[in-house]
């Protein structure tokens, strides 16, 4: 049925008496986190309720509210990552030199505890508006520099088809801007909105991509197996955005199950995230030695394909940092690359010599030239 999506969200979990009723909770725990709920909506989908298998598992740790969530922390902050500073016009975030990040709606099929925008996931109303989406055309088409652009928010599939395809027909007709991409946990926790309708509508605004959000091996279920099949055979390429959350997937092996099992549902992994310093949310937080230890434990023992990026995005809005374990590159002067690989072996690569005295080498044995200069960093656009 198209419309059982809006019936699945309809019955999701959102009061307090629902974890009574049908997890478990006892009145005197539930009476604990009615605060939670009235400061971070909770929604619980019927899909993702029934992955949970027990108490604290992996899967109710990431959407079952928690006291934790009311504790302050100094270094946590509700926009970590300085997102309104960079607001260019409503719902519109220009940081990068050429692309945009468009926040469409506040809404999302399941609210995570660990959501970098806690400050407004949820609230009444915030849905992008016809309106908007003119005044955010109007900014795009005045900046050429501009060839791509994210729609975000809340989660983008939860726009319904029209209002979703006036946005991308909207922008699909400004000539530079080359690429749109979604990104959306839907299909993994809502795999019911992905109709057939959606994915003919989506089909016409290629190019397309998709960015997806799992972050553990149950969520992998065969009803997700299914929808990004049926997102990947019209064409969309699909990414997976991982967040390294603690007690959900801060050991090598459930990454590496995780990664494994995206591939197989056509998914790529892409990102893995070191969590964001959001208020609300310091319990999720591990040490980035975790996330370099399991890019280790992945590197060399699964297929590179299987093998995400792992970011930082740097507090206050300095963009998103590639981390990478320091010993795989030991060295590197104007002679060689030392490098060690996953077996902990050493491999030296010879660098490319440089001509002496501006005299052309033909054989490419000239001497080395001299200390390697840094690249000038691509500067990163900021706007108040």
């Amino acid at each position: 049925m198209t419309d059982q999506w809006k019936h699945d969200l309809h019955d999701s979990l959102e009061a307090v008496e629902d974890l009574i009723a049908r997890l478990g909770l006892t009145p005197h725990d539930a009476e604990q986190l009615r605060e939670v709920v009235t400061r971070y909506p909770m929604r619980i989908t019927p899909h993702v309720l029934k992955t949970i298998r027990y108490k604290g598992d992996p899967i109710w740790l990431q959407v079952v509210p928690s006291a934790d969530e009311l504790d302050l922390n100094f270094e946590m902050k509700d926009d970590p990552l300085d997102e309104e500073g960079d607001m260019v016009v409503p719902h519109l975030v220009h940081r990068y030199p050429d692309r945009v990040l468009l926040f469409v709606t506040n809404q999302c099929p399941i609210y995570c505890r660990f959501c970098t925008r806690k400050r407004f996931v949820g609230s009444p109303g915030g849905t992008i508006t016809p309106e908007a989406i003119d005044v955010v055309a109007q900014y795009i088409r005045a900046h050429p520099e501009i060839r791509d652009i994210i729609f975000s928010g809340g989660d983008p599939l939860l726009l319904v088809d029209s209002l979703l395809e006036r946005l991308l027909s909207t922008l699909r007709a400004i000539p530079h801007l080359e690429i749109i991409r979604l990104g959306s946990r839907v299909p993994g926790t809502l795999p019911s909105r992905i109709t057939p309708e959606l994915c003919a509508m989506l089909r016409r605004y290629h190019p397309l991509y998709m960015n997806l959000h799992f972050n553990h091996p149950d969520e992998i279920t065969t009803e997700v197996a299914e929808a990004c099949g049926n997102l990947a055979d019209v064409g969309i390429p699909l990414g997976s955005q991982t967040v390294l959350l603690k007690g959900v997937n801060d050991d090598p092996e459930t990454m590496k199950r995780l990664v494994q099992l995206l591939l197989r549902i056509r998914v790529k992994p892409y990102y893995l995230y070191q969590a964001d310093l959001v208020t609300g949310t310091n319990q999720f937080r591990t040490t980035v030695e975790s996330g370099l230890n399991i890019l280790r434990a992945l590197h060399g023992h699964t297929s590179g394909m299987a093998v995400p990026r792992y970011v930082i995005d740097a507090p206050g809005g300095g963009g998103k940092v590639t981390v990478t374990p320091p010993e795989f590159i030991l060295e590197i002067n104007s002679q060689e690359v030392i490098l060690k690989n996953y077996e902990d072996q050493v491999y030296r690569y010879p660098q490319v010599q440089s001509p002496s005295n501006g005299a052309a080498s033909l054989d490419g044995c000239g001497e080395g030239g001299g200390a390697i200069q840094p690249h000038q960093p691509l500067s990163i656009r900021r706007r108040s």
